[in-house]
Formats: C-alpha cells, sequence, structure tokens
C-alpha cells in the first residue's frame, strides 16, 4: 500500500508487488499528496510508529526499532535521505487490516485510474480536459493562464517556493500566487493589484495542470511560459478532522493567518475491480 497517492510514491508499492508476487492493497494514507511523514493518516490516529526502515539504491539502510512521535521518525528519516542524495526508499511499520479500513483513503488507486482513463477518453473525444478533471473531482477552476515567475530551491530535503500563474481569458486582470513545499499548500489571488485572497490552502487539494492536455505540473516541473489551469478541489474525510487538522492545516506549514475552510464536496469512487 502506498503511503500516498501522489507521484512516484503510489508506483513503488506496484512494483514491489510485482517483483513479490503479492497483492496491492487499493488505498493510501493520504488520499493526495502530503510532504511528511507525520501526514500519514495511520500515524494520525495511532502511537505506535516502528518499526520501519530507510534504504538508498545501493542498499545502504538503517532500520529504527523505536520512535516517540512521528515528527521524530520524519526528522530523522529526512536527514538520512539529504545524506543519502536526496533519494531514499521508506518501508513503514506494518498495520492491521482492520486498522488500514478504519483509517486510509480507501479505493484511492482505483480513483487514480479513474481520472486518468477519464483525461485519455476526454482527449480521444476532442473534450477539453480540464472540464473532465473537475467534473470527476468536482474541483473549481481557480485560473487558467500563463506561469509568469517561479521561485524554487531544496532546503532540508524539500523542494520549496513558490509560483505565479497570470490569467487569460475570462481570468485577465488575476494574478494566482501558489507556495508549495514539495505539494502546492497555499493559493492567493490579486486582482488589479489589490489586496491578495486566499482561494484555497491544504488540507483541501490544489492542482495545476497542463491546459491543452491535462497532465499534471508537479512543483519540480514548474517553469515560465507554461500554459497551466489550476484547480482546486476537496480532500479526503480522513484528513479533515480535528485530529488529522493538527499536522495537515495550513498552521502546521506555518500559515498562521490562514483559515482553513472545509470543503465537503468530496467524491467517493469504489473499486474498478469490483465494477
Amino acid at each position: 500500500m502506498p503511503a500516498e497517492i501522489g507521484g512516484l510514491n503510489s508506483f513503488m508499492p506496484l512494483v514491489v508487488a510485482a517483483e513479490l508476487d503479492l497483492p496491492v492493497v487499493d488505498a493510501d494514507g493520504m488520499g493526495r499528496a502530503f510532504p511528511e511523514l507525520q501526514m500519514f493518516t495511520p500515524f494520525i490516529y495511532r502511537d505506535q510508529y516502528a518499526p520501519s526502515c530507510v534504504s538508498d539504491e545501493n542498499g545502504v539502510r538503517e532500520v529504527v526499532l523505536q520512535a516517540d512521535t512521528p515528527k521524530e521518525l520524519e526528522n530523522h528519516y529526512r536527514a538520512i535521505c539529504v545524506n543519502q542524495g536526496c533519494m531514499s526508499g521508506v518501508c513503514l511499520t506494518p498495520i492491521p487490516a482492520e486498522e488500514v479500513c478504519r483509517v486510509t483513503v480507501k479505493y484511492s488507486m482505483s480513483r487514480a485510474w479513474r481520472l486518468g482513463q477519464a483525461v485519455m477518453e476526454a482527449r480521444v473525444n476532442h473534450r477539453h480536459p480540464v472540464d473532465t478533471i473537475m467534473e470527476h473531482e468536482n474541483a473549481v477552476l481557480l485560473i487558467a493562464g500563463k506561469i509568469v515567475d517561479v521561485q524554487r530551491r531544496i532546503t532540508g530535503g524539500f523542494t520549496r517556493g513558490h509560483v505565479d500563474v497570470e490569467g487569460f481569458g475570462e481570468h485577465d486582470g488575476h494574478l494566482l500566487h501558489v507556495e508549495f513545499q514539495n505539494e502546492y499548500l497555499i493559493a492567493t489571488m490579486q486582482t488589479g493589484g489589490k489586496t491578495s485572497e486566499v482561494k484555497a490552502c491544504v488540507p483541501n487539494l490544489i492542482m495545476m495542470v497542463d491546459t491543452d492536455t491535462g497532465e499534471p505540473v508537479n512543483t519540480d516541473e514548474v517553469r515560465y511560459g507554461l500554459r497551466v489551469s489550476v484547480l482546486s478541489a476537496a480532500s479526503a474525510p480522513q484528513i479533515r478532522t480535528p485530529e488529522a487538522l493538527k499536522v495537515v492545516s495550513p498552521q502546521a506549514f506555518g500559515y498562521n493567518h490562514v483559515e482553513y475552510v472545509e470543503r465537503t464536496d468530496y467524491v467517493e469512487y469504489g473499486s474498478v475491480v469490483q465494477t
């Protein structure tokens, strides 16, 4: 089971399962991507975080037998990851089946498959892929425009920075400022040079995609001149509880001035195997 349903991490269980001839659990521990281990839903709702291990591509590995908090485990593994060239694999503590069913986001791998399939079908049928994504995820379009500024740096094992998107068409005169730490965290809109207004924030999803193709544009791929659409959608209920908000709210990322507004229009999807 992947810790998150985002980027490379969502594929690694498929690779491992194929090599070991094991089944893959259609679920994940975030319902999206987050940058730190304490944001993994089983760690939010339990008090056992070990044993676990970390390894680099050469098999240099370390095993943790005791961790008092998931943040402690995150900090320890992050330092190791930096020393390993910012590319490490982590295997977290075993989780009972009952707990997986209770606290993880179920059918998230099926959800990702359905979304990708919908986008590919939209291209074949000459339908706008961004509209398809909005329908599938019940998402709101924040802006469609061109990237006019990117600031990106790697600090402490994280990719941090911001990207500015200048709107065109119906969004002409609008500028969306999106800040990120591996994932997009806060989106603020400026209209006509006036004071910025927060349009979306964690744990709600902020998604940036290529306007023409619907392909995702991750934080390490943003570049000047790219035509993108930025969308916002509700997050899974498991990461919107009071317990979860302690570690995934804007305040958890240092945005003490940002108030999280819950979105409850999350769309549930079942297994592609069952259907």
